[in-house]
């Protein structure tokens, strides 16, 4: 378990330091919608990378990542993933 709790520490970090980041840059502009910006930047390499550690089997993408296939198929085609 505390290598799970590792990782999610270090992924939170990784998104952490790079949001303190973005908003020092905007430098006073406005910020793009944050929740969407960050989600799309996360989902697709995660998708890639189950994917291939899958095989490329979408059912097993889909219970890795606790998700119903159909689901895990829309993503990839938002993200144009093949």
């Amino acid at each position: 378990m505390s290598i799970r709790t590792d990782k999610q520490s270090e992924i939170g970090e990784c998104v952490r330091k790079n949001l303190e980041k973005y908003f020092a840059d905007l430098d006073g502009a406005k910020p793009h919608p944050v929740y969407d910006m960050v989600l799309h930047a996360v989902e697709k390499p995660m998708l890639e990378i189950v994917l291939a550690r899958a095989g490329g089997n979408q059912t097993a993408a889909a219970d890795i990542l606790g998700i119903n296939r159909n689901t895990l198929r829309k993503k990839m085609q938002l993200h144009k993933i093949k």
